[in-house]
């Protein structure tokens, strides 16, 4: 089946040559390479935001040949001034990696090559560990009974336990439970395995409790719509398909029940069950499977956490302390 192509973009700031090259590139990314749609649409503005700047550096539109003849200088100033905004490091270092990425777009299309990008050295970002929520805590998030005194009905009380449930129960994403189909989730006794698809279109098979799956299901019973084996099997009030924002404000009216901190948020559900599973003596490996990690690098900040639970035990339990 061929994909429509992606629409023209058109840019104020550069001419219709760098537009037509930020469109083929952006196109690349996502067929080939599979990046999500959130990911293009970051890398697109960060690329926009520099031949913004660049437009206004340097006095003038930016043409193709002009981007290839880019100095350091250049980037360094487009990476000040969005420092100067208050952006993150995070946030400049993606935006390097996305002007990379089209650079060598460039050079492997024969648009000339930007050779300054590779002299820049990527900003510094600190290093911080993802925080879990205890046990007790992330299993009273999936009981629709502690949200009973509010004034929801009672379906979408077990629809929101139910997501809880699944986030915590098998480390989904948010994205990965809420694009669950109805078919894809096996009733009570007839499975134990959920198939995800998840970042760059991957599936992957993770286990789920029965627990879980009883409470899905009895959303599913008192659900007031329609839910074909194909669609979501997670509605929205109207039925239609449901927003990860109504899950977050479920999780913030559940912190203020719970005296919750800040941290805990749906994803923070995801960090706990890695967490948990790695303090159980989990495989750190077949977490990573689990969660879908493509690098055990990514998995492994996890075992920093566990370090920090068994240094504050040794400092709170040991007779010398």
């Amino acid at each position: 089946m061929s994909k429509a192509a992606a629409p023209q973009i058109e840019l104020a700031s550069a001419d219709p040559d760098i537009a037509q090259e930020m469109t083929r590139w952006l196109s690349h990314l996502g067929a080939e390479r599979r990046l999500s749609p959130k990911t293009l649409e970051a890398y697109g503005r960060d690329l926009r935001q520099c031949l913004d700047f660049l437009c206004s550096h340097w006095g003038e539109r930016v043409t193709l040949a002009r981007f290839a003849s880019l100095e350091a200088t250049d980037i360094r100033a487009f990476m000040a001034m969005r420092r100067a905004d208050d952006i993150a490091g995070r946030s400049l270092m993606r935006a390097l990696a996305g002007l990379r990425s089209f650079g060598r777009f460039l050079e492997r299309e024969g648009k000339g090559k930007v050779g300054a990008l590779s002299a820049i050295r990527a900003p510094k970002v600190a290093k911080s560990l993802p925080k879990p929520l205890p046990m007790a805590s992330a299993k009273r998030l999936a009981d629709a009974d502690e949200r009973a005194g509010e004034e929801r009905e009672t379906w979408i009380l077990a629809r929101d336990a139910a997501v809880m449930a699944l986030l915590y129960g098998s480390g989904l994403r948010i994205s990965e439970a809420l694009g669950l189909k109805r078919r894809e989730v096996p009733r009570p006794g007839e499975g134990d395995v959920l198939v995800v698809t998840g970042k760059g279109n991957k599936t992957r098979m993770v286990p789920v409790l029965q627990n879980v799956l009883e409470l899905v299901h009895e959303y599913v019973a008192m659900c007031p719509y329609p839910l074909p084996t194909e669609g979501p099997i997670f509605v929205g009030a109207r039925g239609g398909p449901l927003s990860p924002r109504i899950i977050q404000l479920a999780m913030e009216r559940l912190r203020g029940a719970l005296g919750l901190p800040d941290s805990a948020t749906p994803h923070a559900l995801r960090h706990s069950f890695a967490t948990h599973l790695l303090s159980r003596g989990g495989d750190l490996r077949a977490i990573q499977e689990l969660l879908g990690h493509s690098s055990l690098s990514t998995t492994q900040i996890y075992t920093g956490i566990d370090s920090e639970r068994l240094l504050e035990v040794y400092a709170s339990a040991h007779p010398r302390r």
